[in-house]
């Protein structure tokens, strides 16, 4: 399984609306064939930093997530809110295995 956690610092007049972007991209992603879990994480002491959690079954389905619509849409829409560049930390996913 190919895992992504993407760390994000948000401006803070930007949080809702970021947070919004984001559960619709949610939704979405998590439809795609190869996906298996994408998680919007909100810090409990900094509601400014965010972490999505995203699986896809392999490496392949990950780089098709960063081909769809609405991954495009998000990265537009969310560009603005961003306090500093947003980065993303692959991980090879052990356990659960992937079907």
């Amino acid at each position: 399984m190919h895992v992504t956690l993407v760390y994000v610092q948000v401006l803070p007049d930007s949080v809702d609306a970021f947070a919004e972007a984001c559960r619709l991209n949610h939704e979405a992603s998590t439809r795609e064939p190869g996906n298996r879990r994408f998680d919007v994480l909100q810090d409990a002491v900094d509601p400014c930093r965010f972490v999505l959690y995203e699986a896809y079954v392999d490496e392949a389905a990950a780089r098709a997530h960063k081909e769809t619509a609405h991954y495009l849409a998000w990265r537009e829409t969310v560009a603005p809110m961003m306090a500093e560049a947003r980065r993303g930390v692959p991980y090879r996913g052990l356990y659960p295995a992937a079907d």
